[in-house]
């Protein structure tokens, strides 16, 4: 009878489950932010044409080396040539109206002074003085006609003339000719707007990448923080940047707000390239020797009643319902704590909870505050000691028991 009670007994206790567990280390920690962006020059200018015509010339070519007032290319020249020639001419004729105006004038004041003096004597009749008078007056208004005449054809001279210049397409800047968009023979259409013929970085020794920033880093980034980065087109060499600005203006794609902070990387070996995109890990914060603990250790809640009812009376809030869990953007977890966290603590940091194994085998809960998280391990700065053991999973076949993904600061 004995026997049978021992071996009914044995049947219905369950089997002690063992745990996985990881030491609290003492080293380094750094908190990072994860962001992509494109490479480019720091000054980038498109050199257009302000003029229609035809490609009479090319003088660079993709990477050619310019100055600032080189010629990059010139249109046909012969139409604005022609447009000159034919301003001149107007300029010409319209001075010679100008002394035209003028000898007329002169003529008529001489006639007026002398139907004055016959008038006088009573020679000729009044009416004959004043249309004198009055073909004066139009003589004088016909030459102030032709000065402004004159001025119009100057002006217009003057615009063929810069048309002309306008032929002759120069750099603007010292630098690098990057891309070429026309090539001879070939119609620049400026009727609309003025078309990019060349584009011309300033100097390639000095990039800079514009990271998006994800609205919920954005307040860990700041300028002059170390930004490291690296290219697909040079894998496992880590190029280093720094932070010049984290600019206010929002950019909105799928219902994801990011912020464009601007990265000053050094180039001297011109190894980057324009519109690389560059996987980019900004510092924010960094710890030499501090206590670490497991990020697993921090998501671990055992799935035994008993360690349940060793914690303390501090359960996950809940929705409105009584019944489910809240949604995650209301969760305590997006509130800065792990779910369970014990809220009456205060302190530096943010409370957390582990669970250590006790002497009965079974999961005890410790509530400790932390701090920086590089997302694998993060800093402890009150509840544990350094070599203390804390649960990371349950052991079993294949290692340790598959839970749900948790989404949170650990």
């Amino acid at each position: 009878m004995s026997i049978l009670l021992v071996l009914a007994a044995a049947c219905g206790r369950k089997d002690r489950a063992s745990y996985r567990t990881e030491p609290v280390t003492r080293g380094p920690i750094a908190e990072v932010v994860n962001a992509t962006g494109d490479v480019s020059a720091i000054v980038t200018v498109n050199v257009g044409s302000q003029v229609s015509g035809i490609i009479d010339k090319l003088y660079v070519d993709f990477n050619s080396k310019v100055k600032k007032g080189q010629v990059l290319a010139t249109l046909d020249p012969r139409l604005f040539q022609a447009q000159l020639e034919k301003a001149d001419a107007q300029l010409e004729s319209a001075k010679a109206n100008v002394e035209k105006a003028q000898a007329s004038l002169v003529d008529s004041e001489r006639i007026l002074k002398r139907d004055l003096e016959l008038r006088a004597g009573n020679l000729i009749a009044q009416a004959d003085v004043d249309t004198a008078s009055a073909t004066r007056d139009a003589n004088k208004a016909g030459l102030s006609a032709s000065k402004a005449a004159v001025l119009q054809a100057k002006a217009d001279r003057d615009m063929a003339a810069t048309n002309l210049a306008f032929a002759r397409i120069t750099s603007p800047i010292d630098g690098i000719v990057v891309s070429r968009n026309v090539d001879v023979g070939q119609t620049v259409a400026a009727a609309f707007q003025a078309p990019t013929l060349f584009l011309i970085a300033n100097d390639l020794t000095k990039m800079q990448i514009l990271a998006n920033i994800d609205e919920a880093d954005v307040g860990k980034v700041h300028e002059g923080a170390e930004a490291k980065f690296t290219v697909d087109a040079y894998p496992g060499e880590t190029f280093t940047g720094s932070i010049r600005e984290v600019r206010q203006a929002p950019t909105t794609i799928q219902n994801v707000v990011t912020y464009a902070a601007v990265i000053d990387a050094p180039n001297p070996d011109r190894k980057l390239r324009q519109g690389m995109t560059a996987s980019v890990t900004i510092t924010t914060a960094r710890k030499d020797d501090v206590m670490r603990v497991s990020n697993a250790a921090l998501r671990f809640r055992p799935e035994e009643s008993g360690a349940t009812e060793a914690a303390p009376q501090q359960q996950p809030q809940r929705g409105a319902g009584g019944g489910q869990p809240m949604a995650r953007g209301a969760t305590a977890a997006s509130r800065g704590r792990p779910e369970g966290a014990p809220a009456q603590q205060s302190g530096p940091g943010r409370p957390g909870r582990v669970y250590k194994v006790d002497v009965g085998g079974k999961p005890n809960p410790v509530n400790i505050r932390v701090d920086l998280s590089d997302g694998q391990r993060t800093e402890v700065l009150d509840g544990l000691a350094e070599g203390d053991k804390v649960i990371v999973g349950e052991a079993g076949a294949g290692g340790s028991q598959p839970r749900p993904q948790r989404r949170g600061p650990f």
